[in-house]
């Protein structure tokens, strides 16, 4: 591409794009100079360019928007394999997909002025605030439209005041965003079309308050004393899956993950010890995380939230203040005297009180109604109570505090934590732990429903086998179990371990990973862990003994070699067996979401319904911060759902499923089945 007309000939062509920096039509694609050739995974096969808002058509090919747009205004067919295709049927690629293409470098279009290079998504912020260039050609422009301006301030550039900007603390707390140099930001504006779930999408009256959906990539090291030591983190998705990439489900406590700190749920693992693992199945991604090592690289893609221009404006308008203070403790337990909690109108934590006599209130610095920023660098912007008290219990004296102040602003009620739970989100920095509130018990598991049932997902079978041996009284089954269906996610039971000694296996057919159904006639799918080990144990005393159980198997990802740590008690199936389970075993669970009138419900969803593939389940991919279903912290990636307001989800298709979703103004009762991710 050539260069842009320099100022002597501006009165002549068309106005330069102000995102690109190039000339072309309003409705054409950016035009950009790229430093290096790009793969041609990346291009489009209509404009032969690097993708622009990319979308995947149920045959599995890419295009930009605006080729694809308007290629089908004209034909009924896919552009490469003319298979029939509407455009009603594509959708955006994943966020992995989109990152790629931001990160793609380019050369500044203005080279005669500026010799920059940059990611492509950073050449539109360049453009406005350093480029020497294209602030001379719109000084030259405006001259040129309105001679009588001559000499004063330029106005901004045509759409320069809606351009997304990373969210910022002012009086310095910007350096709370990852500090990583390569780090990509992206902008997901729910402008852009083909957005296909009910998290980031908007209506016009949500506009003024958030203006884009920010995610980064960060490179992270995680360092072991033990080489062998387990991360402490659950994962799910995989390309066999719905769900595509690989997601962080849980960040286990007292793990290696948690002492790092900088590694959360939600967050997607693209590369480990710099292999690419955004396109492997979920066992391959399991055994590159299992790989033990001093050292472990990874590189993260993290929702941020949505940033918000006019809470920015507020906070600098308001005059708030970032203060730094830091308390000092004589030895780890000793409590820093702080209740923490949270706001039902505003993301992150703020201080309730300060406890009389304690290390905080004797320093005098900080004050009721400070909102915690960050806690020894750890970004807490959209954090919770628990967390920040994880930290102060973890430092051993130091304790580094950057708070955001804003006098004469009293604090909001707190937030309810929902049906299960009288907490008011509130921590306590008394040795670092949250403060527990008594709960009732939970009510709200039940059996997946009849009119819930489902075929199992492409790519599983299940074996169903009845066991009858003969053994000596005093003979052991010879084998240990999981599960139970007192297990947070609900469990079946299941054989963690057949042992070389005892009955089962000598026999050889009951394997680790089966879900044990019965014995000796009785059901065992109700009962919890230890009722399940009294009735193998009663059992197991008789002469005879006839188990039923129920073998799945994953045809497309057989498990990965197995490793000393996966041995005994510790063991359990990868999270993809149970998306194998028969949904008559499955235990549902209802989670009800509340919202305002502006915000979104703050989740993305895979799946569905697609004439290629079947009938896939729903799982929730994305939950973003700050927002009602990442505040209610019940909802968890790869969670399935199975029914909105009790309307069952299976033969939906992505299409249908969304509008249902968004009707839904200000409360939602999802029915989910929830499997513990992968340990790794």
């Amino acid at each position: 591409m050539a260069d842009p007309i320099t100022e002597e000939h501006v009165s002549q062509v068309p106005e330069l794009c102000c995102e690109c920096g190039q000339p072309h039509p309003l409705l054409d694609n950016h035009l950009y100079n790229f430093q290096d050739e790009v793969d041609d995974e990346l291009i489009c096969h209509i404009c032969l360019q690097p993708l622009l808002q990319p979308m995947d058509t149920p045959c599995g090919h890419t295009y930009c928007f605006k080729c694809l747009e308007n290629f089908m205004q004209e034909y009924s067919f896919c552009p490469m394999d003319r298979k029939k295709l509407s455009f009603q049927q594509c959708h955006k690629s994943s966020l992995l997909v989109r990152n790629l293409l931001d990160k793609l470098v380019v050369l500044c279009p203005f080279k005669a002025e500026c010799q920059q290079t940059m990611q492509r998504c950073e050449l539109e912020a360049h453009l406005h605030n350093r480029c020497p260039g294209f602030k001379k050609y719109k000084s030259e422009l405006q001259r040129k439209k309105n001679p009588i301006s001559k000499g004063k301030e330029d106005p901004p550039a045509k759409g320069e005041a809606n351009t997304p900007k990373d969210p910022e603390v002012p009086g310095g707390g910007s350096s709370l965003v990852a500090e990583s140099s390569g780090a990509a930001v992206v902008s997901l504006g729910t402008a852009e079309p083909g957005l296909v779930n009910p998290a980031f999408e908007e209506t016009e009256e949500d506009l003024p308050q958030r203006t884009s959906l920010v995610a980064e990539t960060t490179t992270i090291e995680i360092h072991r004393e033990d080489p062998e030591e387990e991360l402490g983190m659950r994962i799910v998705g995989g390309k066999d899956t719905p769900l595509g990439n690989i997601v962080v489900q849980e960040v286990l406590r007292d793990s290696v993950i948690a002492a790092d700190g900088r590694i959360a749920p939600g967050d997607h693992i693209l590369e480990v010890n710099g292999v690419n693992i955004s396109s492997v199945t979920h066992c391959q991604a399991v055994s590159f995380l299992r790989q033990p090592g001093p050292v472990l690289h990874l590189l993260l893609l993290q929702e941020k939230g949505f940033s918000s221009k006019a809470a920015q404006q507020e906070c600098s308008s308001t005059g708030r203040e970032v203060i730094h203070v830091t308390l000092v403790k004589r030895e780890r337990s000793e409590p820093l005297g702080i209740k923490l909690i949270r706001k039902t109108d505003e993301a992150g934590i703020f201080i309730l009180d300060l406890l009389e006599g304690g290390l905080a209130a004797k320093n005098g610095k900080l004050s009721r109604n400070d909102r915690v920023l960050s806690i020894n660098g750890q970004d807490l912007r959209q954090g919770t109570p628990e967390a920040a008290a994880q930290i102060i219990q973890t430092t051993e004296s130091r304790v580094n505090f950057v708070i955001l102040r804003q006098p004469g602003v009293q604090l909001g009620e707190p937030v309810e934590d929902g049906s299960t739970s009288n907490s008011s989100s509130s921590s306590s920095s008394n040795g670092g732990s949250p403060v527990h509130h008594r709960r009732r018990p939970d009510q709200n598991h039940y059996r997946r429903k009849s009119n819930y049932q489902k075929d199992l997902p492409q790519g599983y079978v299940t074996h169903e086998k009845t066991v009858a041996i003969k053994k000596e009284p005093k003979e052991s089954l010879g084998i240990t179990i999981g599960g139970g269906r007192d297990n947070k996610n609900k469990l079946p039971i299941y054989v963690t371990s057949v042992q070389p000694i005892g009955c089962l296996f000598r026999d050889g057919r009951i394997k680790r990973g089966d879900v044990l159904l019965s014995i000796n006639g009785i059901d065992l799918t109700h009962l919890n862990y230890y009722e399940a080990v009294s009735a193998l144990k009663s059992n197991a005393a008789s002469h005879s003994v006839t188990l039923k159980a129920l073998e799945i198997l994953s045809l497309n990802s057989p498990e990965p070699s197995l490793d000393i740590r996966e041995q005994g008690f510790s063991w359990s199936p990868l999270w993809i067996t149970w998306l194998g389970l028969p949904s008559y075993l499955h235990f549902c669970q209802d989670i009800v979401l509340s919202k305002g009138n502006l915000e979104s419900w703050g989740f993305s969803i895979v799946g569905g319904f697609e004439e290629s593939k079947g009938n896939q389940p729903f799982f929730i991919k994305t939950i973003v911060p700050g927002t009602p279903a990442f505040r209610d912290r019940k909802l968890k990636c790869g969670d399935e759902i199975v029914a909105v307001n009790g309307v069952p989800a299976i033969g939906m298709s992505n299409s249908e499923l969304i509008p249902m979703l968004k009707e839904q103004r200000n409360r939602v009762t999802l029915t989910v089945v929830s499997w513990p991710g992968s340990l790794v």
